[in-house]
């Protein structure tokens, strides 16, 4: 008995040729509307929708395939002789492959100016509907929801007369996972919708959060461990993922990568990509313990390894330039974890496959976001999600960049153009720091950096002991806080080790005491008018 195949897709890639195939191997073809008229234009013999029910379209189409002839056809389980006796009562053929994909939904609300109804007619109701029939009678229907599908289909048709269990099973389960990112995309448009505030607007007015958020995150990979040996975890990617995350990196040699990795990885790849310049982070247990700037990649990793050459241990290295045989053969006499960059040269591979230990190194090759070398804005989430009991804090992403136009300076002493640069620099530096953060810099290269302390005071203190262990001078340096000074003592801990010009977000009841507390030491200090806690 011939197989029947009904086809209404809204993309028509590679439909065509799937029907020729399809026709070719004997299939009955069914199909509605603009599909229908593509197959029959290109001479297959295709029957219309309408005319396999009885029933024309109606209502602009909004109902066409919604009909007992094509549901009872999708859902009748074969082996249940009551369900095949009443389709062949009621004149129902049975349908045993669905090609569907949906109305535009999610590219149409992405449009700048699109209007409500132009989202509420683009939400595809009988597609759905057909999909969701066939996916639960997989075991008598394959479903087909995304071209790709269709060469595996088509292998196994031509190959044994027939799509496999295992096949259809997975069909269904990918209908259904498109099902649930149409239904929450549909959610999360419409209610973000302020109805009230959109009266008389040609488009809809949006809430930045909508009243309810729903995640769609596909599995890249099930991980060994979670943070820990006794927790168990896995990594997903955002179903459309910004250009140039970390989710997107090919991994070109190494063991597998851990929890752990892929937590400092992201933080390192943020933090790097966020300077135009050649440069290098190293991070350690999600902190940045070394950040510079270079003419090219080896002098940037020469000079963040300086830092904190005992953090750096095991860290997590990234370029946002290729890394080169030179900057390879540095970066090969440290032990580090995982190596990221956008490419790298053959020779530079090589170093590290040279040896079976090195071979261990995870490498990961990451594109930088399009728009020139380091298209930072373009490389970021517009949110920013933290797991918490029962609950979601979300946000927007801190991504606030920092302009030279943008410090205020509020001490006697202005600082030199050569101090505003390691001022910006000490600025993006912190911002990838635990709070609380200090972090010194000079020349374009970090000198001392202290994170994450529940007093600023010793985050300037342990900045300060961790250049003396480097044998690094702080004399002359440039220090960023990421957030106000409360009171002078923190300021002048950090003019003691050395600091002579200072960057702070400002905003404290005591500015006035700590301003001119800098000026009673001689130093520069501007503010930023922006924090940048990181907890």
């Amino acid at each position: 008995m011939a197989l029947t195949a009904l086809l209404s897709v809204s993309d028509k890639t590679g439909i065509l040729e799937f029907a020729q195939a399809l026709h070719g191997l004997g299939v009955k073809l069914l199909s509605t509307g603009g599909t229908a008229k593509l197959l029959a234009d290109a001479g297959l013999p295709v029957t219309e929708v309408a005319d396999h029910t009885g029933f024309p379209e109606m209502l602009d189409g909004r109902v066409k395939t919604l009909h007992p002839k094509i549901h009872g056809g999708l859902l009748a389980r074969r082996d249940l002789p009551a369900h095949m006796a009443a389709i062949e009562q009621h004149g129902i053929a049975t349908i045993d492959l669905l090609v569907v994909n949906l109305y535009p939904f999610e590219a149409t609300v992405a449009k700048a100016g699109c209007t409500l109804e132009d989202a509420i007619e683009n939400i595809d109701i009988g597609g759905p509907a057909m999909v969701r029939s066939a996916a639960k009678n997989w075991k008598d229907v394959a479903v087909l929801t995304d071209a790709s599908q269709y060469a595996v289909a088509l292998e196994e048709l031509k190959a044994n007369g027939s799509i496999s269990a295992k096949t259809k099973f997975g069909f269904s389960v990918a209908a259904f996972n498109r099902i649930a990112d149409y239904d929450g995309a549909i959610s999360d448009f419409l209610s973000a919708v302020d109805f009230d505030a959109s009266q008389g607007q040609s488009a809809p007015v949006r809430t930045l959060f909508p009243a309810q958020s729903n995640g769609r995150f596909v599995k890249l990979q099930d991980l060994r461990y979670g943070e820990n040996p006794h927790q168990q975890a896995a990594f997903y990617r955002d179903l459309y993922p910004a250009p140039g995350s970390l989710v997107s990196a090919k991994q070109l040699q190494g063991k597998e990568l851990s929890y752990n990795n892929i937590a400092d990885a992201d933080a390192a790849w943020e933090c790097v990509k966020s300077f135009d310049a050649p440069a290098c982070v190293i991070v350690k247990h999600a902190n940045p313990c070394g950040v510079a700037i270079g003419e090219d990649a080896l002098q940037a990793y020469s000079k963040a390894f300086q830092t904190d050459p005992t953090s750096a241990f095991g860290g997590i290295i990234a370029f946002n330039r290729p890394v080169d045989l030179a900057a390879a053969e540095a970066v090969n006499k440290q032990f580090v974890e995982v190596l990221m960059a956008p490419g790298y040269t053959p020779e530079a591979l090589a170093v590290f496959q040279a040896t079976k230990a090195k071979q261990n190194v995870r490498i990961l090759q990451i594109e930088l976001p399009p728009g020139g070398d380091t298209d930072w804005a373009n490389g970021r989430n517009a949110m920013d999600v933290k797991r918490v009991g029962s609950g979601l804090l979300i946000q927007t992403a801190d991504n606030h960049e920092l302009q030279l136009a943008d410090l205020k300076v509020v001490t006697k002493k202005q600082p030199t153009p050569e101090q505003l640069q390691d001022l910006l620099f000490a600025w993006k530096v912190a911002k990838y720091v635990k709070s609380n953060a200090i972090v010194f810099c000079k020349g374009g290269m970090t000198l001392g950096v202290g994170a994450g302390q529940m007093s600023r005071l010793d985050s300037a203190r342990i900045a300060s002991i961790k250049a003396e262990h480097a044998k690094l001078s702080l004399a002359g340096t440039a220090v960023a806080s990421d957030a106000f000074f409360p009171f002078r003592d923190g300021l002048d801990v950090v003019i003691d080790h050395g600091a002579s010009c200072v960057i702070q977000p400002g905003g404290s009841m005591r500015d006035q005491e700590v301003i001119d507390a800098a000026d009673e030491r001689g130093v520069a200090m501007v503010f930023s008018g922006v924090r940048h806690f990181r907890h």
